[in-house]
């Protein structure tokens, strides 16, 4: 590597393709000392691209950067578990359910209760696929384009079909939360099924780890006073949850 500048960009690379790295994997496919790796590394953090924990370097999902579905199933876990119990229980009375594509909703569906049938829409495969094959649900699966990055459906088919619903609660998912951008997520397409969503939607909850907020994506669907409940984690500080408060949410810690 020549310059800062290209080594700066390899690393992202690297960190885009992996999602979670080693800082010594790093300096030895780089070739350089991990003195120097970790001056890069400063500067890189200051510009919010990436995290660093435990020898680990992470990617920070912010404006076109979307880190791959493997690893978030498998980063903060129980957080996000805890978190979809949590949301499922807000259900009081409702008969039909959009659950969004990405991690916690899928969990979300896993709470959802069975004593009950109710009809769920969803874009996502994964989540019609799990309660078509282990649940009393009626599940629709919207029609349209699958991202291969998360086998989430999107295009115009998705948001025609949406706009012939009526739905009671939705769960919904983001990429970042923030008091001015509202709720974002990197691709467009995405962005556009979620507004939809959140259109024909009577109730509006987020769900997710407390690493969405103070995060800006690319893409906006909603404005924090457009969701009724941010069900996250006591992760997120009660400073940050009551200033999301002032916009009208309620936001539930668990």
């Amino acid at each position: 590597m020549d310059t800062a500048g290209a080594r700066r960009v390899r690393i992202l690379q690297l960190v885009s393709e992996r999602a979670q790295v080693a800082v010594a994997e790093v300096a030895d496919e780089l070739g350089i000392t991990q003195s120097m790796l970790r001056r890069d590394l400063r500067v890189l953090e200051s510009e919010g691209s990436v995290r660093r924990s435990y020898g680990m370097i992470s990617a920070v999902e912010r404006s076109r950067f979307e880190t791959p579905l493997s690893w978030r199933t498998t980063t903060n876990g129980d957080e996000k578990r805890a978190i979809a119990r949590a949301a499922a229980e807000l259900l009081v009375g409702e008969s039909s359910v959009y659950i969004d594509e990405g991690v916690t909703a899928r969990l979300v569906a896993e709470y959802l209760p069975a004593s009950r049938p109710l009809t769920i829409v969803t874009p996502s495969i994964l989540v019609a696929a799990d309660l078509a094959a282990n649940s009393p649900h009626e599940v629709l699966l919207l029609g349209g384009r699958v991202r291969g990055r998360t086998l989430g459906v999107v295009d115009h088919w998705a948001r025609e079909m949406l706009s012939g619903f009526a739905i009671d609660a939705a769960f919904l998912g983001a990429n970042g939360v923030t008091v001015e951008a509202g709720l974002t997520t990197p691709d467009p397409a995405v962005a556009a099924i979620k507004a939809a969503a959140v259109k024909v939607s009577r109730r509006r909850i987020f769900v997710g780890d407390h690493s969405k907020f103070g995060v800006t994506s690319f893409a906006r669907f909603a404005n924090v006073g457009d969701i009724e409940v941010f069900v996250t984690s006591e992760r997120l500080p009660l400073p940050h949850a009551r200033r999301y408060m002032q916009y009208g949410p309620q936001v539930v810690r668990v």
